[in-house]
Protein backbone atom coordinates (compact mmCIF):
# COMPACT_ATOMS: atom_id res chain seq x y z
CA UNK A 1 0.00 0.00 0.00
CA UNK A 2 1.32 3.19 -0.86
CA UNK A 3 2.34 5.48 2.14
CA UNK A 4 1.32 8.66 0.13
CA UNK A 5 -2.32 9.64 -1.68
CA UNK A 6 -2.86 11.93 -4.58
CA UNK A 7 -6.49 14.08 -4.54
CA UNK A 8 -7.36 17.68 -5.43
CA UNK A 9 -6.31 19.95 -3.04
CA UNK A 10 -8.43 21.98 -0.57
CA UNK A 11 -8.53 26.04 -0.31
CA UNK A 12 -6.68 26.06 3.01
CA UNK A 13 -3.98 24.21 0.99
CA UNK A 14 -3.15 26.64 -1.08
CA UNK A 15 -0.42 28.38 0.70
CA UNK A 16 1.30 25.22 1.59
CA UNK A 17 1.54 24.10 -1.70
CA UNK A 18 2.37 26.85 -3.30
CA UNK A 19 5.34 27.40 -1.24
CA UNK A 20 5.95 23.64 -1.56
CA UNK A 21 6.08 24.81 -5.64
CA UNK A 22 8.41 27.25 -5.21
CA UNK A 23 10.65 24.96 -2.79
CA UNK A 24 11.09 22.35 -5.54
CA UNK A 25 12.16 24.73 -8.04
CA UNK A 26 14.79 26.27 -5.62
CA UNK A 27 12.90 29.45 -4.22
CA UNK A 28 12.33 30.88 -1.03
CA UNK A 29 8.42 30.64 0.09
CA UNK A 30 6.63 33.88 -0.56
CA UNK A 31 6.05 36.11 2.24
CA UNK A 32 2.62 37.35 3.59
CA UNK A 33 2.51 40.81 2.32
CA UNK A 34 3.06 39.32 -1.53
CA UNK A 35 0.89 36.24 -0.77
CA UNK A 36 -2.38 38.30 -0.71
CA UNK A 37 -2.15 40.22 -3.92
CA UNK A 38 -1.43 36.50 -5.90
CA UNK A 39 -3.81 34.52 -3.46
CA UNK A 40 -6.87 34.54 -5.98
CA UNK A 41 -4.74 33.64 -8.71
CA UNK A 42 -2.98 30.08 -6.58
CA UNK A 43 -7.17 28.46 -6.93
CA UNK A 44 -7.58 25.46 -5.12
CA UNK A 45 -9.76 24.38 -8.19
CA UNK A 46 -7.42 22.78 -11.30
CA UNK A 47 -4.70 21.54 -8.55
CA UNK A 48 -3.98 17.94 -8.39
CA UNK A 49 -1.75 17.46 -4.73
CA UNK A 50 0.12 14.46 -3.27
CA UNK A 51 -0.08 13.87 0.57
CA UNK A 52 1.86 12.16 3.05
CA UNK A 53 -0.45 12.36 6.04
CA UNK A 54 -1.19 15.81 6.12
CA UNK A 55 2.12 17.16 4.52
CA UNK A 56 2.14 18.11 1.02
CA UNK A 57 4.62 16.41 -0.96
CA UNK A 58 3.89 17.03 -4.30
CA UNK A 59 1.60 19.45 -6.43
CA UNK A 60 0.63 19.53 -10.52
CA UNK A 61 -1.42 23.12 -10.69
CA UNK A 62 -3.41 23.86 -13.56
CA UNK A 63 -5.97 26.99 -14.94
CA UNK A 64 -8.25 26.51 -17.93
CA UNK A 65 -7.47 28.71 -20.88
CA UNK A 66 -7.75 28.25 -24.84
CA UNK A 67 -5.58 27.09 -27.77
CA UNK A 68 -5.71 28.66 -31.37
CA UNK A 69 -5.09 26.12 -33.73
CA UNK A 70 -4.46 26.07 -36.97
CA UNK A 71 -7.08 27.62 -39.24
CA UNK A 72 -7.99 29.99 -36.69
CA UNK A 73 -10.26 28.03 -34.31
CA UNK A 74 -10.12 27.71 -30.69
CA UNK A 75 -9.92 24.33 -28.47
CA UNK A 76 -9.95 24.50 -24.66
CA UNK A 77 -6.77 23.76 -23.05
CA UNK A 78 -5.59 22.98 -19.65
CA UNK A 79 -2.63 25.17 -18.67
CA UNK A 80 0.01 22.87 -16.78
CA UNK A 81 1.65 26.14 -14.78
CA UNK A 82 3.15 24.44 -12.12
CA UNK A 83 4.50 21.05 -11.35
CA UNK A 84 6.67 19.71 -8.28
CA UNK A 85 7.55 17.13 -5.67
CA UNK A 86 9.35 17.74 -2.38
CA UNK A 87 13.25 16.88 -2.91
CA UNK A 88 13.05 13.53 -0.42
CA UNK A 89 10.05 12.30 -2.13
CA UNK A 90 11.69 12.09 -5.77
CA UNK A 91 11.72 9.15 -7.97
CA UNK A 92 9.39 7.57 -5.74
CA UNK A 93 6.19 7.57 -8.52
CA UNK A 94 5.16 10.53 -7.04
CA UNK A 95 5.17 12.76 -10.25
CA UNK A 96 3.46 9.59 -12.33
CA UNK A 97 0.50 9.25 -9.87
CA UNK A 98 0.01 13.41 -10.41
CA UNK A 99 0.44 13.40 -13.80
CA UNK A 100 -1.69 9.94 -14.26
CA UNK A 101 -4.78 11.84 -12.12
CA UNK A 102 -4.38 15.30 -13.13
CA UNK A 103 -4.89 13.75 -17.16
CA UNK A 104 -8.23 11.84 -16.29
CA UNK A 105 -9.07 14.94 -14.42
CA UNK A 106 -8.38 16.87 -17.83
CA UNK A 107 -10.80 14.55 -19.15
CA UNK A 108 -13.70 14.67 -17.10
CA UNK A 109 -13.73 18.54 -17.59
CA UNK A 110 -13.84 18.61 -20.89
CA UNK A 111 -10.57 19.73 -22.15
CA UNK A 112 -9.28 19.11 -25.66
CA UNK A 113 -5.33 19.80 -25.14
CA UNK A 114 -3.13 20.55 -22.23
CA UNK A 115 0.24 22.37 -22.72
CA UNK A 116 2.83 23.40 -20.11
CA UNK A 117 6.74 24.65 -20.60
CA UNK A 118 8.95 21.82 -19.65
CA UNK A 119 11.94 22.52 -16.71
CA UNK A 120 13.63 19.21 -18.01
CA UNK A 121 13.11 18.24 -21.87
CA UNK A 122 13.40 14.46 -21.05
CA UNK A 123 10.20 14.17 -18.19
CA UNK A 124 7.03 14.91 -20.15
CA UNK A 125 7.24 12.82 -23.20
CA UNK A 126 6.31 9.48 -21.19
CA UNK A 127 3.18 11.35 -20.21
CA UNK A 128 2.05 12.42 -24.17
CA UNK A 129 3.60 15.87 -24.19
CA UNK A 130 5.45 16.59 -26.91
CA UNK A 131 7.17 20.33 -27.87
CA UNK A 132 5.13 21.47 -29.86
CA UNK A 133 6.23 25.00 -31.03
CA UNK A 134 9.50 26.70 -30.35
CA UNK A 135 10.71 30.48 -29.53
CA UNK A 136 14.01 32.55 -30.30
CA UNK A 137 15.73 34.78 -28.38
CA UNK A 138 17.21 38.38 -30.26
CA UNK A 139 20.07 40.37 -29.38
CA UNK A 140 20.30 43.44 -31.22
CA UNK A 141 23.26 45.95 -30.63
CA UNK A 142 23.79 49.28 -30.31
CA UNK A 143 24.04 51.43 -32.60
CA UNK A 144 21.27 49.93 -34.54
CA UNK A 145 17.85 51.42 -36.36
CA UNK A 146 14.95 50.56 -38.67
CA UNK A 147 15.30 50.83 -42.44
CA UNK A 148 13.64 53.97 -44.29
CA UNK A 149 11.63 51.76 -46.25
CA UNK A 150 10.03 50.23 -43.15
CA UNK A 151 6.33 50.66 -42.56
CA UNK A 152 5.77 52.17 -38.79
CA UNK A 153 3.03 54.70 -38.72
CA UNK A 154 1.96 55.06 -35.16
CA UNK A 155 3.01 56.34 -32.02
CA UNK A 156 4.38 55.01 -28.65
CA UNK A 157 3.27 56.02 -25.59
CA UNK A 158 5.00 55.05 -21.88
CA UNK A 159 1.97 53.78 -19.03
CA UNK A 160 2.45 54.40 -15.44
CA UNK A 161 2.69 51.02 -13.38
CA UNK A 162 -1.34 51.97 -12.43
CA UNK A 163 -2.44 52.20 -15.79
CA UNK A 164 -0.79 49.25 -17.43
CA UNK A 165 -1.89 47.17 -14.90
CA UNK A 166 -5.85 48.63 -15.68
CA UNK A 167 -5.34 48.72 -19.20
CA UNK A 168 -2.64 45.86 -20.29
CA UNK A 169 -5.30 42.46 -19.64
CA UNK A 170 -7.95 44.19 -22.26
CA UNK A 171 -5.20 45.29 -24.48
CA UNK A 172 -4.12 41.47 -25.06
CA UNK A 173 -7.22 40.36 -25.40
CA UNK A 174 -7.80 42.70 -28.28
CA UNK A 175 -4.92 42.08 -30.73
CA UNK A 176 -6.00 38.39 -30.92
CA UNK A 177 -4.12 36.79 -33.66
CA UNK A 178 -4.99 33.81 -36.04
CA UNK A 179 -1.27 32.33 -35.18
CA UNK A 180 -1.62 28.56 -33.95
CA UNK A 181 -0.84 28.18 -30.69
CA UNK A 182 -1.71 31.62 -29.23
CA UNK A 183 -3.41 31.32 -25.70
CA UNK A 184 -6.16 33.30 -23.80
CA UNK A 185 -4.92 34.59 -21.03
CA UNK A 186 -7.55 34.69 -18.51
CA UNK A 187 -8.21 36.97 -15.33
CA UNK A 188 -6.34 34.90 -13.37
CA UNK A 189 -3.06 34.83 -15.36
CA UNK A 190 -2.78 38.44 -14.75
CA UNK A 191 -2.19 38.96 -10.88
CA UNK A 192 0.81 36.82 -10.53
CA UNK A 193 2.65 38.27 -13.74
CA UNK A 194 2.10 42.00 -12.54
CA UNK A 195 3.28 41.43 -9.00
CA UNK A 196 6.64 40.02 -9.97
CA UNK A 197 6.94 42.24 -12.63
CA UNK A 198 5.30 45.51 -12.04
CA UNK A 199 4.37 45.95 -8.38
CA UNK A 200 6.50 47.97 -6.18
CA UNK A 201 7.45 44.60 -4.43
CA UNK A 202 8.40 42.91 -7.54
CA UNK A 203 10.28 43.62 -11.29
CA UNK A 204 11.16 47.74 -12.50
CA UNK A 205 9.53 46.65 -15.78
CA UNK A 206 7.65 49.47 -17.83
CA UNK A 207 5.37 49.09 -20.10
CA UNK A 208 4.82 51.71 -23.63
CA UNK A 209 2.12 50.96 -25.57
CA UNK A 210 1.92 50.70 -29.68
CA UNK A 211 -1.05 53.31 -31.26
CA UNK A 212 -1.79 52.75 -34.96
CA UNK A 213 -4.24 54.13 -37.37
CA UNK A 214 -7.38 51.98 -35.81
CA UNK A 215 -6.05 52.60 -31.77
CA UNK A 216 -3.95 51.14 -29.35
CA UNK A 217 -2.20 47.56 -31.38
CA UNK A 218 0.32 46.31 -29.45
CA UNK A 219 2.56 46.92 -26.28
CA UNK A 220 6.22 45.70 -25.04
CA UNK A 221 7.17 44.89 -21.48
CA UNK A 222 10.72 45.75 -20.73
CA UNK A 223 13.15 46.79 -17.80
CA UNK A 224 16.61 48.06 -18.16
CA UNK A 225 19.99 46.95 -16.38
CA UNK A 226 22.81 49.16 -15.61
CA UNK A 227 25.99 47.25 -16.99
CA UNK A 228 28.64 50.05 -15.54
CA UNK A 229 31.59 49.04 -13.34
CA UNK A 230 34.63 50.85 -12.20
CA UNK A 231 36.33 49.53 -15.17
CA UNK A 232 33.95 50.39 -17.55
CA UNK A 233 31.66 53.15 -16.69
CA UNK A 234 30.50 54.13 -19.97
CA UNK A 235 29.28 51.01 -20.42
CA UNK A 236 25.65 51.12 -21.41
CA UNK A 237 22.40 49.31 -19.91
CA UNK A 238 20.57 45.96 -20.96
CA UNK A 239 17.29 46.41 -22.60
CA UNK A 240 15.65 43.21 -21.49
CA UNK A 241 12.05 42.27 -23.10
CA UNK A 242 9.88 40.50 -21.21
CA UNK A 243 6.52 40.53 -23.14
CA UNK A 244 5.80 42.10 -26.58
CA UNK A 245 2.66 41.52 -28.11
CA UNK A 246 1.23 43.09 -31.73
CA UNK A 247 -1.55 43.00 -33.88
CA UNK A 248 -0.06 42.97 -37.06
CA UNK A 249 3.87 43.75 -38.32
CA UNK A 250 3.41 47.48 -38.17
CA UNK A 251 3.00 47.57 -35.14
CA UNK A 252 5.56 44.94 -34.20
CA UNK A 253 7.96 47.25 -36.28
CA UNK A 254 6.77 50.63 -34.52
CA UNK A 255 7.48 48.61 -31.11
CA UNK A 256 11.46 47.99 -32.68
CA UNK A 257 11.78 51.62 -33.34
CA UNK A 258 10.96 52.41 -29.73
CA UNK A 259 12.99 49.86 -28.00
CA UNK A 260 16.04 51.45 -30.56
CA UNK A 261 15.39 55.25 -29.55
CA UNK A 262 16.21 54.52 -25.58
CA UNK A 263 19.11 56.22 -25.07
CA UNK A 264 22.19 55.05 -23.00
CA UNK A 265 21.50 51.70 -24.15
CA UNK A 266 24.58 48.88 -24.98
CA UNK A 267 21.71 46.59 -26.82
CA UNK A 268 18.24 44.64 -26.75
CA UNK A 269 17.47 41.94 -26.01
CA UNK A 270 14.35 40.02 -26.45
CA UNK A 271 13.24 36.34 -25.33
CA UNK A 272 10.77 34.31 -26.30
CA UNK A 273 9.76 35.27 -29.82
CA UNK A 274 8.72 33.37 -33.05
CA UNK A 275 11.49 31.76 -34.46
CA UNK A 276 9.78 33.37 -38.01
CA UNK A 277 10.24 36.95 -37.11
CA UNK A 278 12.08 39.10 -39.22
CA UNK A 279 14.16 41.22 -36.98
CA UNK A 280 17.66 41.64 -38.63
CA UNK A 281 15.13 42.93 -41.89
CA UNK A 282 13.77 45.71 -39.88
CA UNK A 283 17.46 46.85 -39.40
CA UNK A 284 19.67 49.45 -41.60
CA UNK A 285 22.59 46.62 -40.79
CA UNK A 286 21.04 43.46 -40.74
CA UNK A 287 23.93 42.20 -39.05
CA UNK A 288 23.71 44.22 -35.38
CA UNK A 289 20.42 41.81 -35.18
CA UNK A 290 21.78 38.10 -33.95
CA UNK A 291 19.47 34.94 -33.14
CA UNK A 292 21.49 33.96 -30.10
CA UNK A 293 18.91 30.88 -29.16
CA UNK A 294 16.19 28.78 -30.73
CA UNK A 295 14.62 26.76 -27.89
CA UNK A 296 11.19 24.74 -27.00
CA UNK A 297 8.47 26.53 -25.96
CA UNK A 298 4.66 25.35 -25.63
CA UNK A 299 4.60 21.53 -24.81
CA UNK A 300 1.33 19.99 -26.14
CA UNK A 301 -0.59 16.93 -24.41
CA UNK A 302 -3.82 16.20 -26.57
CA UNK A 303 -6.24 15.15 -24.11
CA UNK A 304 -9.43 14.55 -27.26
CA UNK A 305 -7.25 13.08 -30.42
CA UNK A 306 -10.31 13.04 -32.09
CA UNK A 307 -11.75 16.27 -30.88
CA UNK A 308 -8.30 18.20 -31.85
CA UNK A 309 -7.98 16.55 -35.49
CA UNK A 310 -11.53 17.71 -35.65
CA UNK A 311 -10.87 21.06 -34.43
CA UNK A 312 -7.92 22.13 -36.73
CA UNK A 313 -7.73 22.50 -40.56
CA UNK A 314 -5.67 20.78 -43.20
CA UNK A 315 -3.86 21.74 -46.33
CA UNK A 316 -4.62 20.14 -50.08
CA UNK A 317 -3.55 16.43 -49.85
CA UNK A 318 -5.01 13.27 -50.15
CA UNK A 319 -6.20 11.89 -46.56
CA UNK A 320 -3.72 9.51 -44.70
CA UNK A 321 -4.95 6.94 -42.36
CA UNK A 322 -2.85 7.66 -38.84
CA UNK A 323 -2.62 4.74 -36.48
CA UNK A 324 -2.30 6.29 -32.66
CA UNK A 325 -0.75 5.11 -29.76
CA UNK A 326 -1.32 6.61 -26.14
CA UNK A 327 -0.73 4.30 -22.86
CA UNK A 328 -2.36 6.78 -20.61
CA UNK A 329 -5.84 7.57 -22.14
CA UNK A 330 -6.63 4.68 -24.32
CA UNK A 331 -9.61 6.29 -25.34
CA UNK A 332 -7.46 7.93 -27.66
CA UNK A 333 -5.81 4.85 -29.22
CA UNK A 334 -7.31 3.86 -32.59
CA UNK A 335 -6.91 5.13 -36.23
CA UNK A 336 -7.67 8.27 -37.83
CA UNK A 337 -8.36 9.09 -41.65
CA UNK A 338 -6.88 13.00 -42.09
CA UNK A 339 -7.59 14.52 -44.77
CA UNK A 340 -9.23 17.99 -46.06
CA UNK A 341 -12.30 17.25 -45.47
CA UNK A 342 -11.68 16.33 -42.30
CA UNK A 343 -11.52 13.27 -39.83
CA UNK A 344 -12.74 10.21 -39.19
CA UNK A 345 -12.47 6.54 -37.44
CA UNK A 346 -11.56 4.14 -39.48
CA UNK A 347 -10.94 0.19 -39.69
CA UNK A 348 -9.01 1.30 -42.87
CA UNK A 349 -5.18 -0.14 -43.05
CA UNK A 350 -2.82 2.48 -41.59
CA UNK A 351 -0.26 4.39 -43.28
CA UNK A 352 1.97 5.20 -40.58
CA UNK A 353 1.90 4.80 -36.87
CA UNK A 354 2.84 7.59 -33.51
CA UNK A 355 2.83 8.11 -30.40
CA UNK A 356 0.60 10.89 -29.45
CA UNK A 357 3.63 13.07 -28.15
CA UNK A 358 4.45 12.92 -32.08
CA UNK A 359 1.11 14.11 -32.80
CA UNK A 360 1.22 16.80 -30.81
CA UNK A 361 4.35 17.79 -32.25
CA UNK A 362 2.92 17.75 -35.78
CA UNK A 363 -0.79 19.41 -35.04
CA UNK A 364 0.41 22.58 -34.79
CA UNK A 365 2.91 22.68 -37.49
CA UNK A 366 6.07 22.87 -35.97
CA UNK A 367 7.22 19.72 -36.91
CA UNK A 368 7.96 18.17 -39.91
CA UNK A 369 6.90 14.18 -40.85
CA UNK A 370 10.35 13.87 -42.17
CA UNK A 371 12.86 14.62 -39.48
CA UNK A 372 10.40 12.98 -37.18
CA UNK A 373 10.28 9.52 -39.28
CA UNK A 374 14.15 9.88 -39.10
CA UNK A 375 13.98 9.69 -35.35
CA UNK A 376 11.80 7.11 -35.12
CA UNK A 377 8.72 8.78 -33.96
CA UNK A 378 6.73 7.71 -36.80
CA UNK A 379 7.30 4.51 -38.55
CA UNK A 380 5.09 2.59 -41.27
CA UNK A 381 5.42 5.51 -43.89
CA UNK A 382 7.09 5.59 -46.90
CA UNK A 383 8.58 8.94 -48.47
CA UNK A 384 5.05 9.67 -50.32
CA UNK A 385 2.75 9.33 -47.20
CA UNK A 386 5.38 11.47 -45.03
CA UNK A 387 5.20 14.38 -48.16
CA UNK A 388 1.42 13.85 -47.40
CA UNK A 389 1.52 14.26 -44.05
CA UNK A 390 3.44 17.56 -44.49
CA UNK A 391 1.20 19.07 -46.85
CA UNK A 392 -1.69 17.96 -44.50
CA UNK A 393 -0.53 19.43 -41.30
CA UNK A 394 2.08 22.48 -42.36
CA UNK A 395 1.03 26.22 -41.50
CA UNK A 396 1.81 29.01 -43.33
CA UNK A 397 3.83 30.40 -40.40
CA UNK A 398 5.62 28.92 -37.64
CA UNK A 399 3.16 28.66 -34.70
CA UNK A 400 4.04 30.63 -31.49
CA UNK A 401 2.19 30.55 -28.17
CA UNK A 402 4.19 33.75 -26.87
CA UNK A 403 2.68 33.88 -22.97
CA UNK A 404 4.57 31.85 -20.46
CA UNK A 405 2.92 30.26 -17.37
Amino acid sequence: MSDYVVRPITDPERRSTFDLLLRSLHGDPIPDERWGPMADSWAADGKTGAFHGDDPIGIASSFPTTLTVPGGGRVPMAAVDGVGVRADWTRRGVLTAMMDTQLHDFVNRGYVAAGLHASEAVIYGRFGYGAATSSATFRVSHPARLREGVTAPGHVRLLTTDEAIATIPALYQRIGTSRAGRLARPDRWWPIAFHWHLGKDGGNHRVAVHTGPDGDDGYVEFRTTRQMHRDDPERGALLDVRDLQAAGPEAVAGLWRFLLSVDLVEAVHVRGRPVDEPVSLLLADPRRARTTDIEDELWLRLVDVPGALAARTYGPAEPVVMEVHDRMLPDNRGRYRVGPDGVTRTDEAADLELDVDTLAMLYLGEWQAGPLALAGRITGADDRTLAQVDTLFGTAERPWSGTHF
